[in-house]
Order: C-alpha cells, then sequence, then structure tokens
C-alpha cells in the first residue's frame, strides 16, 4: 500500500515507486491471462464486468493500438521477456488485419474473424496506431513497425491536416473525403476537430520524432503545441476547451478533468522531444496553469470528477479510471516542476483513490469507474473498444520512472551536502 501522507517526500516517492512497479505486473498479468484470443487470433473484442468473453464482438482499432504500446512500453521499460511476444502478437495483428491494404489509413473496426467492419478513417485512431507502432520499434527495432508509421504520417498528413487554418478534420472516408458525421463516438459533438483528437496525435507524432526525427514531423509538433497554447487551452480558466469548428471558434463550453490533467504532461513531453529549451519552459508554463485548474476541482477524496458543463455549471460526479490514472502522472509532473509537495500528495492521493475504488483485486485490472455513491459502473466492460490498458500502465510507468528521477535528485542533494560540510 502507498505510503501515507504524513511521511516526508523520499519516503513518499520510494512506497509510490514499489506500489507502481507491483501494479504494472499486475494488470500486464491480467491481459496476458484473459485478453489473448487463441482462436482467432490477435486479442478478444470484449469482456463484460463480470468477466464473461463476448466471442462475436468486433475488434477495435484503438484497443488493438493501446495493446500494441503497452505491451511495447512493458518490454522497453522492464526487459522482462514474456512482454515482448504480446507486443508482437498486436504488432503483427495490427499489420495483418487493420491497416488499409487498399487505400492506406486504417480500418477503425475489424469483425471478430478480423475482416474489415467499418472502414471509415478515425483519425484519433490512426494516431493511436502510430503511438503502438513508434512504441514497438523503441522497444525492438522493427523496421516494419517504423514503416507502417511512416505510412500513416503521411496519410494523415495528405488528408487530414488543415492548410487553411491548422490543425487535424477528425474523420474521412477511407479515400480521404471529409466524412458529415465526424463524431469519435455517440456521446461526442459532431465537430470538425476536438482537443481530444489533437492531443492524441501530439502524443503520437512525439513518439514517433523519437525514432525519426525528421523536419516536416518537427515543424508539425511545434505547430500542435501552437494549436494548444492559441486555440485549445483557455488562458483564462485554465482548461482546455474540447470542440471546435473547423476556424477554432469553440462550439461547447465544457471541461474535462481529465483531459486537463493528461495535457499537463503530455505537451511538456512533445516540447521536450524537439530539444527546444525556450519551447519547452513555455510550454511546462501552460502545463503548470493545466494542473493548477485540475487541482482546485479535486474532491476531498482525492479525486478528480468526470466533467463540467460550464454553460449550466451541471458538474459529472462519476470517476472513470483513466482520469485517477493520468492525474497520477499529471500532479507528478507538477512536482517535478515546482517541488510543491501537494502536487506529490495530489499524485499519491489519485493513487489511493484509485486502490481504494478502481482496482479490482479478485477479477484483475481495474474497473471502468464508480458513480458518486462510490458503487461500481458494472454496465462498463472489463475490456471493449474503449477500456484498454494503455491509461493505467503508462501511469504506472511514468510514475515510476518518475519517482526513481526525485529519488535520485534526493540523493544527489544529498551528496552535495555532505561534501559541503567537509569542505
Amino acid at each position: 500500500m502507498s505510503a501515507p501522507a504524513s511521511l516526508n517526500a523520499p519516503a513518499l516517492l520510494a512506497a509510490y515507486q514499489q506500489d507502481m512497479e507491483a501494479e504494472a505486473a499486475r494488470i500486464a498479468d491480467f491481459w496476458l491471462t484473459n485478453a489473448v484470443d487463441e482462436r482467432r487470433g490477435g486479442f478478444i473484442g470484449r469482456m463484460d464486468s463480470a468477466g464473461r468473453i463476448d466471442p462475436n464482438a468486433g475488434k477495435g482499432s484503438v484497443l488493438n493500438a493501446r495493446i500494441l504500446w503497452t505491451f511495447s512500453a512493458l518490454y522497453r521499460h522492464t526487459g522482462r521477456v514474456e512482454y515482448r511476444p504480446a507486443a508482437t502478437r498486436a504488432y503483427q495483428y495490427l499489420r495483418t488485419h487493420f491497416l488499409n491494404q487498399e487505400y492506406g489509413g486504417l480500418h477503425w473496426l475489424v469483425n471478430a474473424q478480423g475482416q474489415p467492419q467499418d472502414s471509415r478513417q478515425q483519425v484519433y485512431a490512426l494516431a493511436f496506431a502510430i503511438y503502438g507502432l513508434s512504441e514497438y520499434y523503441r522497444a525492438t527495432q522493427e523496421p516494419g513497425a517504423l514503416q507502417a508509421s511512416q505510412q500513416l504520417f503521411e496519410w494523415m498528413e495528405a488528408h487530414s491536416y488543415d492548410a487553411e487554418h491548422g490543425g487535424y478534420f477528425e474523420a474521412l472516408a477511407p479515400t480521404g473525403e471529409q466524412l458529415d458525421d465526424q463524431r469519435l463516438s455517440d456521446k461526442d459533438l459532431n465537430a470538425p476537430k476536438t482537443m481530444n483528437t489533437h492531443l492524441h496525435i501530439l502524443e503520437a507524432y512525439a513518439n514517433l520524432y523519437h525514432i525519426w526525427p525528421e523536419a516536416r514531423l518537427a515543424e508539425r509538433l511545434r505547430h500542435l503545441l501552437q494549436v494548444f497554447e492559441t486555440h485549445i487551452v483557455d488562458a483564462e480558466a485554465g482548461h482546455l476547451r474540447l470542440f471546435f469548428a473547423r476556424d477554432w471558434t469553440p462550439v461547447a463550453d465544457l471541461v474535462s478533468y481529465g483531459h486537463d490533467i493528461e495535457a499537463a504532461w503530455l505537451l511538456p513531453e512533445a516540447a521536450e522531444a524537439l530539444g527546444d529549451a525556450a519551447l519547452l519552459a513555455r510550454t511546462n508554463a501552460l502545463a503548470q496553469r493545466l494542473a493548477r485548474a485540475a487541482a482546485a476541482a479535486l474532491l476531498p477524496d482525492g479525486s478528480l470528477p468526470h466533467e463540467l458543463n460550464r454553460a449550466t455549471q451541471h458538474q459529472d460526479l462519476h470517476r472513470e479510471w483513466w482520469v485517477s490514472a493520468e492525474a497520477m502522472v499529471g500532479f507528478l509532473h507538477a512536482y517535478e516542476l515546482t517541488h510543491d509537495e501537494a502536487m506529490l500528495h495530489r499524485s499519491n492521493g489519485a493513487w489511493r483513490f484509485a486502490q481504494q475504488h478502481l482496482l479490482d483485486l479478485e477479477s484483475g485490472e481495474w474497473r471502468w469507474g464508480v458513480y458518486d455513491d462510490y458503487q461500481p459502473m458494472r454496465e462498463h466492460d472489463k475490456i471493449g473498444f474503449w477500456k484498454c490498458p494503455y491509461h493505467n500502465v503508462r501511469a504506472c510507468l511514468e510514475v515510476s520512472r518518475r519517482c526513481k528521477n526525485q529519488l535520485l535528485h534526493f540523493e544527489a542533494a544529498k551528496r552535495d551536502l555532505k561534501l559541503l560540510k567537509t569542505a
């Protein structure tokens, strides 16, 4: 269990790191044990909250790409050999079944047998495919993964990029024409541009840049950071705007607290990849604004509510697994920037909330979420198109790495102080 808040920062960091390493292994074990589709290849498309597998469920591109990223990252960060076959399985299935061999791009959904069921080009999914493929290359140096990443990048730049107003359109036909229905899901507004898609293009392009530092890619990363600074981050409130017309006019007044705190570390990660100190400093200032805005919404139990409609002031108080996972990383990043221990305790508080209410210690993995009375949201899947191991495993890996770095800084400071006293 995590260290209590009364402990000093080094002790809290050490306990937190230990928790994260154990939790990453626990989540991975669930997916290795339950999610592999031995009959039809790849991974299953759906398991409900009670652990029942739907053998006829379609398989989503987003889920497969996120599984690819997860096991590639686990292998790269831990070196544990059992993670590589799962990463390779996801890679081979994506290349064989999801890449559109006729027009380029990516099938949105295939059926249980792996045949295309919906070939719309949802740019959000293309971004996650780049994210997963580039991570697989970083872990294995498989040249086909880099090549596939580059091809998806070229498709997006040719068909989705808006040369007039900047940014990227949400959804296109397989041949590249814009669709009337741009929505990522039934819950979203039908807007041609969204914060959510741009945030995940940013993370994908940043990961690709690590393995392919190409000039156009660098320019697009800078452009995306500028889009966030100019159009997406509300300079007054410190929250992200969510939905936009083509010319970046906001078309909704909503706050997504999970995306606020996720962007608070993904934006600096992209700026850091470019190696531009001035850009990184400016982006970190933006990130601190986002983290402070999210922190102001924290509930007494250490969690973030789901969403706020600012037009009606209605706050949706259910809590989802991914929001707590991103809060763990985003507030820890804020602590790294400021050494404000309140941010460290907010990060650890999100983990303690997850331990108490989200972790399924009997069946494995994390629950989708809980309602405001802490009852589990049992109608949502344990594995599904949107329910994946990417947010929580990534949080474990990021928090573990950052805790380790902070502990090294404390040790270095102690050595310096000791040398100073003996000088």
